[in-house]
């Protein structure tokens, strides 16, 4: 028996214009061949969103194939076959005695690969900020007549502006979002331990909304509550909601790897002064930071149009607004910040992050994933922009 195709997330051309986009700009590189390592960049060209990156895989992009080749551990290959687009001869499961294996491993596996190609005397590109300085020195060493060339991010950029395909993705990812934050507002009350509200929130997740469920992994979901309120990335703990906790929260849904981040401030009770004036800064200050979001606009605009706003109201935020958003959470390319000149075109899709952690014991999210359209912006999540009061 033979595992099958599964329904594919976009159709062929969708992965062939991506690939088209790289080749391209391979050949403005000066490379033949290009080794994909990046998890998400894998998801970009292919759809296998499986977890198999904690151990070497590569997918091996070639200026003279049509479709690239994915080395990857041989147990994980039935769902590369299953989950991409690529025929069954461009999937190459390599053995188990390449697994704890202290002498050689699966890029060993990826080099040999290059070779059968006839790719060992030409320009190779390698994702090297990703890669282990023992993994690019083995590319090195095996292959010492092949010119090198860091691609770190060279994939992330292309995924930058999404197509059409993607956004319709995004927006299912943004309504399970919204869906799970109206999720926290029913089911954090006093007495409820951290723990069950948020199996409740991750349900939420899975399950999906509009009959779309959640697809691939839970992605991160922090949930930070009083005393923790000033710190952003912490999980829940052991405790329970009590009267007069405030309780921070960020979550994304996901689709075909493709997620929407937001942020809400929840309150079991009355806010202080502090936390309202703080909350309509901020709203104040999203609502400018979307005001100037159109295409010629740069990172910095958005950035700095948030940033005067809530400086007129007496606060301060230290961290970036923002980042690339999309595929596996963060691109690691553009930022929402002072300086970023990223000049923004439509299909770039960002998480408008305005969590601001002013005190050791104090701290407020706010966030919404938004697109830039061809004249302006469409916000994809919706949940009510206010501070869920809750008793």
């Amino acid at each position: 028996m033979t595992i099958s195709k599964g329904p594919q997330a976009f159709p062929r051309t969708e992965y062939e214009r991506r690939l088209a986009a790289v080749k391209s700009e391979m050949g403005k590189r000066d490379i033949e061949a290009l080794i994909v390592s990046d998890a998400s960049n894998i998801t970009y060209l292919t759809g296998y969103t499986a977890n198999s990156g904690y151990v070497p895989q590569g997918l091996v992009v070639s200026l003279d194939e049509e479709e690239p080749t994915f080395i990857l551990r041989r147990q994980d290959a039935p769902a590369a076959i299953h989950q991409t687009f690529m025929q069954r001869s461009k999937i190459i499961g390599y053995p188990e005695a390449l697994i704890g294996n202290p002498d050689k491993d699966g890029y060993d596996a990826v080099i040999d690969c290059l070779s059968d190609m006839g790719s060992a005397t030409r320009g190779i590109g390698l994702e090297l900020r990703g890669m282990s300085a023992e993994a690019a020195e083995k590319f090195k060493a095996r292959l010492p007549n092949a010119r090198i060339v860091d691609c770190t991010n060279a994939v992330t950029w292309i995924r930058l502006v999404k197509s059409d395909l993607e956004i319709s993705v995004m927006r299912e990812a943004a309504s399970i979002s919204d869906a799970a934050i109206m999720r926290a507002a029913e089911v954090i009350r006093p007495g409820v331990r951290e723990a069950d509200a948020i199996a409740e929130i991750m349900g939420t997740l899975v399950r999906g909304a509009n009959g779309k469920p959640g697809t691939t992994r839970v992605p991160n979901i922090s949930l930070c509550s009083s005393p923790r309120t000033g710190t952003p990335h912490i999980s829940w703990s052991e405790d329970v909601f009590r009267d007069g906790s405030q309780i921070n929260l960020e979550l994304g849904g996901m689709r075909h790897g493709y997620c929407a981040g937001i942020m809400r401030t929840f309150l079991i009770g009355a806010p202080s002064d502090r936390l309202r004036r703080l909350h309509e800064a901020e709203i104040a200050g999203l609502e400018a930071a979307l005001g100037v979001v159109r295409p010629g606009s740069t990172c910095s605009d958005v950035a700095n149009a948030f940033y005067r706003v809530i400086e007129k109201h007496g606060f301060k935020k230290d961290s970036r607004c923002g980042y690339a958003h999309g595929i596996g959470w963060l691109e690691p390319t553009a930022s929402l910040k002072d300086g970023d000149m990223t000049e923004l075109k439509p299909n770039m899709t960002f998480h408008l992050m305005l969590g601001n952690w002013m005190d050791e014991d104090f701290g407020y999210v706010l966030s919404e994933t938004f697109r830039v359209t061809g004249s302006g912006v469409e916000v994809l999540t919706s949940a009510p922009r206010k501070l869920f009061e809750l008793s």
